[in-house]
């Protein structure tokens, strides 16, 4: 439709997998599985619900009579009873014990959970990848010495692998947030109206255990291993935000990386991938444009702003709820999580296929690394019985004249001044770079093979997606 306004992120950025689970089908699925949960709890607690009615919900949980129910919305203007209706009108046996002593959000929030789980899974299986495609690039580049920049000022050079695990750290702290989450996510349960379930001890004629009891067997027929042990008629607000904060961790990992690939596009030394036919510049012919790491970079952005609504939300619910949360929560939480989609999918697209040009790197580190030999040449001709104070005025006068000049002579300048007792042939075999990286290639190799792997090793078994830019 090109008269109608869609989100971007549904229509050109996420994935598919992640689009349909925030569909109106998911949630509508999700709802009927969840009857049927509380159907069979009730069945095997004692209450007059019987196998018969349950093999009659089972029989039609997926095929959902969507056009009864949205004409009944129309008429009731409750999606929650339109739907009970319409699944009654299905099930005519079961009709009179669908929802059973349960209030709207016993489908309503207990589905979030379950859809925000699911996501989460998809976002963990992407991470992985991710990480996985990093390594390798890590891996590749692990000897070959770069210039490093502190304040974007050429620093103690490191290499290229060493540099791109900062990248992987990142993202390992990501992954170890995501999986803390998903393990600690719970269900509402069903709790009632205000939370305190009344109206289950009324059907259960006052048992307070098997109020208690109700809420274990749904987690566990919904695949929990809990409920949240007490809420008001809904699930603490403050879970949103807390899944809300891994999405915008994400979000800062990947923007971090999408800005150093663009400083790195700059300098020439690393691009992210440029198709055969891709146009960098509707004027200029030969730009060759980071635009996925500046996509990376702006839906980034979108997801680490979009973390104050949860968060605003959790803080101004009033007492045992209000429903300024609902249409907040129906545009910020699915935002975001197609964002992250879109992230990752950019961030496995950019990994797996970074051009990195060799000579530029070494080119540039050349220019630069007579500047960082110099402590180590004014100590050897101390040792030789030079002045240290003398000889930095020197090193000093020749660089500020270097850096003026255009070209870096320095060496040159050096070995002709007699104090620093050299010759231009001892400083140039001094001036291999590897020498000058530390620890870089050893560090990476310990990082990958201690940290990485064992990080990886639970999702030996999960194949490495790859993705494609279509726009």
């Amino acid at each position: 439709m090109r008269d109608t306004y869609e989100s971007p992120l549904s229509s050109r950025y996420a994935d598919k997998e992640m689009k349909y689970i925030f569909s109106p089908d998911m949630k509508f699925r999700t709802w009927r599985k969840l009857w049927i949960a509380l159907a069979e709890a009730e069945n095997e607690l004692g209450l007059e619900v019987t196998q018969e009615q349950i093999d009659e919900l089972k029989a039609h949980a997926d095929d959902i009579n969507y056009e009864v129910a949205e004409q009944r919305e129309k008429l009731v203007r409750h999606d929650v009873m339109s739907h009970v209706y319409a699944y009654g009108q299905q099930c005519p046996k079961a009709a009179g014990i669908i929802h059973l002593g349960a209030t709207s959000c016993y489908v309503g929030d207990n589905t979030d959970v379950i859809i925000m789980t699911e996501a989460l899974k998809i976002v963990e299986k992407k991470l992985v990848s991710t990480i996985r495609l990093l390594s390798q690039f890590a891996d590749k580049y692990k000897n070959l010495p770069t210039l490093a920049f502190t304040h974007f000022q050429p620093a103690q050079p490191t290499t290229v692998g060493k540099r791109a695990t900062l990248w992987i750290q990142d993202l390992l702290m990501d992954l170890e947030d995501v999986r803390y989450v998903i393990k600690n996510m719970k269900l509402l349960g069903c709790k009632g109206t205000t939370g305190t379930q009344a109206s289950f001890l009324e059907l259960f004629e006052g048992d307070h255990e098997k109020c208690r009891k109700i809420d274990k067997l749904i987690a566990e027929k919904m695949g929990y291993t809990d409920c949240f042990a007490v809420s008001g008629q809904t699930y603490s607000r403050k879970l949103d935000s807390r899944v809300l904060n891994v999405l915008a961790g994400i979000a800062q990992s990947a923007s971090k990386f999408s800005n150093d690939i663009r400083l790195l596009q700059h300098l020439k030394e690393i691009e992210e991938p440029f198709e055969k036919n891709q146009i960098g510049s509707s004027a200029m012919a030969y730009k060759r444009n980071p635009m996925r790491s500046e996509r990376m970079a702006s839906l980034s952005r979108y997801v680490m702003i979009d973390v104050l609504n949860p968060y605003i939300t959790a803080a101004t619910q009033w007492f045992e709820r209000t429903l300024d949360d609902s249409a907040n929560k129906r545009l910020s939480i699915p935002e975001a999580f197609l964002a992250v989609d879109a992230i990752l999918n950019l961030y496995m697209n950019v990994s797996d296929g970074l051009v990195v040009y060799e000579r530029v790197i070494t080119a540039h580190l050349m220019n630069e690394l007579p500047f960082m030999m110099t402590e180590n040449i004014m100590m050897d001709a101390v040792k030789k019985g030079g002045n240290r104070q003398e000889l930095h005025e020197k090193i000093r006068t020749y660089s500020m004249e270097v850096k003026t000049s255009g070209s870096n002579d320095l060496l040159e300048k050096i070995a002709n001044d007699p104090a620093f007792f050299v010759t231009l042939d001892e400083l140039k075999a001094k001036i291999e770079p590897s020498k000058y990286v530390g620890r870089s290639p050893k560090q990476t190799e310990d990082f990958l093979n201690e940290v990485v792997k064992p990080a990886l090793a639970p999702y030996e078994s999960m194949a490495t997606e790859t993705a494609e830019i279509n726009v």
